[in-house]
């Protein structure tokens, strides 16, 4: 007579989830990253949705409402509910169409930093040598100089602008994503699959684009995630030296720079660009911390 035998309730085996539900079960317990994920979404929205939600052009002034206040201040109207600046062009509008140049400052530093570092990186953790020597001494010394000096020099032999703006914070964060890369890149090459492959015949640029470089992904996702936040602030940080993006364009730093003379006066041209490069430069650290929560294997505990 044969018996079978049961495990216990408590021991039974969970079904597995699949691989989007249990990377957000790890994200979500990170409540910070869901709240910085929510604010995301939102920026990105009002971005996208700027010209239906901003109740006047950017550029547009009015002569009979200089530095008017918010609505529920007194002498604030409704018809500005943030407020107006210096030459009556309204915040709130300024403030919306800011999201779009932050987050294309943002992605478009992100995308240039990580496609030069991630190749960089590749190369340098896959051929050694002495071009990984070359590429990390040059790294190292990029990561030797404070990153605003750097910017500002980039941008004085560039000139001002906001596309010259952009490629100074992207030569100023390159570092981060080659060393990243290189580090996963040689923690790859040990694995076993990589010595399967290149016993089956793989040729170099298989081994580094097809095997090596998609098991490379979780640290530069999270990379990337707080590269955005740290390009918002150092391009904010220039265009409010006037080095970056040029009058009257609608970039929050910039329409910091203009409100320096009004700090006493007139507090509301001066915090609302200042609380939207806090709260979104927030969201987005809080949002990469989440990733790396979620992706990162030695932290699933």
């Amino acid at each position: 007579m044969t018996s079978s035998v049961h495990p216990p309730a408590d021991m039974a085996v969970p079904a597995s989830d699949s691989p989007m539900r249990e990377f957000w079960r790890y994200f979500s317990a990170n409540r910070g990253a869901v709240w910085g994920l929510g604010v995301v979404v939102f920026v990105v929205a009002v971005a996208l949705l700027a010209p239906w939600l901003a109740p006047y052009s950017p550029q547009a002034t009015d002569n009979t409402v200089f530095l008017q206040p918010p609505a529920w201040q007194q002498g604030g109207q409704w018809a500005h509910l943030l407020g107006t600046d210096a030459i009556g062009r309204d915040m709130l509008s300024r403030l919306i169409y800011g999201a779009r140049l932050s987050l294309l400052i943002g992605v478009s530093v992100v995308l240039i930093s990580v496609f030069a570092g991630t190749l960089l990186g590749l190369l340098a953790g896959y051929l050694r040598g002495m071009f990984e020597i070359a590429v990390m001494r040059l790294m190292d010394i990029i990561l030797t100089l404070p990153s605003l000096l750097l910017a500002i020099v980039v941008v004085a032999i560039l000139g001002p602008g906001l596309a010259n703006a952009m490629v100074a914070v992207a030569i100023v964060v390159l570092p981060h994503y080659v060393r990243v890369t290189r580090a996963a890149v040689i923690a790859e090459m040990s694995r076993d699959y990589v010595t399967a492959a290149r016993m089956g015949g793989a040729g170099h640029w298989r081994l580094m684009v097809s095997e090596i470089l998609p098991n490379c992904a979780a640290p530069l996702i999270v990379q990337a995630s707080l590269g955005i936040s740290t390009a918002i602030l150092d391009a904010a940080a220039l265009g409010f030296l006037g080095l970056g993006a040029q009058p009257p364009s609608p970039e929050w730093g910039t329409m910091l720079a203009d409100a320096r003379e009004f700090v006493m006066r007139a507090w509301w041209v001066v915090s609302f660009p200042g609380l939207a490069i806090l709260v979104t430069v927030l969201a987005f650290n809080l949002l990469g911390d989440g990733l790396r929560d979620a992706l990162d294997p030695r932290l699933k505990n």
